[in-house]
C-alpha cells in the first residue's frame, strides 16, 4: 500500500454538479501545506438539493428522496446480522460504516498496541470480505469522487484511499505543527470541506498529540478549529442544509451539540440539543432527525433537529455507529463490538 500526501482543494462546479446526490468562532486557520439499485429499479425519485426536480441514483449520496418518509417513533430493536461476526481473535470494534457503490464498508479493529484496523465489506451474500488490510481507520466517509475517507489513528490524520488499489494519501495530519490526538469521524460538505473530530481515545497509537480534544475543520485554506471545550468529541454529521454541525461527546455526561453555520462553514453559534450517555457516532435521515448511538446504554437515540426525542432502537451489544444503506437508503447499519446490526426504517438517511 502506498502512502502520499494529498492537496485538499475546491471542488469544481462542473464535477459538484455532476456527483451532488446525497459557539465561539474558530481559532485561526493554518495555511495549506458497482452500484446495487437505482431510482428506476427502486421506484423512488430523488431530487438534487441545488436543482430541485431532478432525479439521480440512491448512492448520489448528498440526495434524498423527494418523500423522504417518516420518522421512527417509540421503542425498536435492530437484529444483528447473520455472518458479520468478527473473525478477528483479539477483543476489539466496529466502525465507521459507510454505503458506498451498493456495499456497507466499515472499519474493523482490535485494542492491541497500536489499535491495528482493517475495512471490512459486507457481501451481498451477507459474508464479510477484507476491502483494505492494515488502514489504521475507525470513522469513514466518502467524498464527491468514491474515495474512501479515513479517520486514521495509525497516522493520526485524515487520509483518502483508493479502494480498488488500497493508495492512501494523507489529507492532513498536524495542527499547530504537531500531531493529531486520534482522528475519530469525520463527515464532508458538498464542497469538499472535512469536519473531524479528535478525542484521545486512540492517542497511544503513535507519537506525539494535542494539548486538548477538538473538532476540526479542513478545507482549501488549511485547517482551524470548531470547538475546543467539548471532552473527547467523537461523532459528527451535518444537517442536510448544512447549516448546522452535530457533534456528540462528553462521556458519561454527554451531550448533543449543535453548531449554527454561516455560508463559509464557519460557526456563528453553538447550542447543547440532548444530553446522552456516552455518546459515539451518528447519522442523519433526510428529514434532519439526528441517530446518536449510545455506547454502554446499548441503543441508539433518535432526536429531532430541535432536541426532541422521537425514538430509541436497540441492540444487544455495546455500540459504536451507524450509517444508512440499501438500494432506498432505508436501511440503517450499525456497528458494535464485533458485530452488525440492521433494522429497516420508514425514512431514506445518508450514508455515512
Amino acid at each position: 500500500m502506498n502512502t502520499t500526501r494529498h492537496t485538499l482543494a475546491p471542488l469544481s462546479a462542473a464535477l459538484t454538479a455532476l456527483i451532488l446526490w446525497g459557539c465561539e468562532p474558530a481559532e485561526e486557520t493554518q495555511p495549506a501545506p458497482e452500484a446495487s439499485g437505482n431510482a428506476a429499479a427502486s421506484g423512488v425519485e430523488y431530487s438534487d438539493p441545488d436543482n430541485p426536480g431532478t432525479a439521480s441514483t440512491p448512492d448520489s449520496h448528498w440526495q434524498c428522496p423527494q418523500d423522504a418518509g417518516q420518522a421512527p417513533s417509540g421503542t425498536l430493536t435492530a437484529e444483528r446480522i447473520p455472518g458479520s461476526a468478527t473473525t478477528q481473535e483479539e477483543a476489539g470494534l466496529y466502525e465507521g460504516p459507510v454505503w458506498i457503490g451498493g456495499s456497507l464498508y466499515f472499519s474493523d479493529f482490535t485494542f492491541q498496541e497500536g489499535f491495528p484496523s482493517r475495512v471490512q465489506r459486507l457481501t451481498a451474500e451477507g459474508t464479510l470480505e477484507t476491502a483494505l488490510e492494515d488502514s489504521g481507520s475507525n470513522g469513514l466517509a466518502v467524498d464527491a469522487e468514491g474515495f474512501l475517507m479515513a479517520a486514521t489513528h495509525d497516522a493520526k490524520a485524515i487520509s483518502r484511499y483508493e479502494l480498488s488499489t488500497g493508495d492512501r494519501e494523507i489529507v492532513w495530519d498536524e495542527y499547530a505543527d504537531s500531531p493529531f490526538n486520534s482522528p475519530n469521524d469525520l463527515t464532508l460538505t458538498r464542497d469538499g470541506a472535512i469536519y473531524f473530530t479528535d478525542p484521545d481515545f486512540q492517542r497511544s497509537a503513535a507519537p506525539g498529540g494535542q494539548p486538548k480534544t477538538r473538532v476540526y475543520r479542513i478545507d482549501s485554506d488549511g485547517v482551524s478549529v470548531v470547538d475546543d471545550t467539548l471532552s473527547n468529541p467523537n461523532g459528527v454529521s451535518l444537517s442536510p442544509d448544512e447549516q448546522t454541525l452535530y457533534v456528540a461527546g462528553g462521556g458519561e455526561q454527554g451531550v448533543l451539540r449543535a453548531y449554527s453555520l454561516d455560508a463559509d462553514g464557519q460557526v456563528t453559534g453553538q447550542r447543547d440539543l440532548a444530553e446522552v450517555t456516552v455518546p459515539d457516532g451518528m447519522a442523519i435521515d433526510c428529514l434532519g432527525n439526528i441517530y446518536v448511538t449510545e455506547h454502554t446504554k446499548q441503543r441508539v437515540r433518535v432526536f429531532s433537529p430541535e432536541g426532541e426525542s422521537l425514538a430509541e432502537i436497540r441492540v444487544d451489544a455495546n455500540i459504536t455507529n451507524a450509517a444508512f444503506g440499501g438500494p432506498e437508503r432505508q436501511t440503517l447499519y450499525l456497528t458494535g463490538a464485533g458485530t452488525l446490526w440492521q433494522i429497516e426504517l420508514d425514512v431514506a438517511g445518508y450514508p455515512y
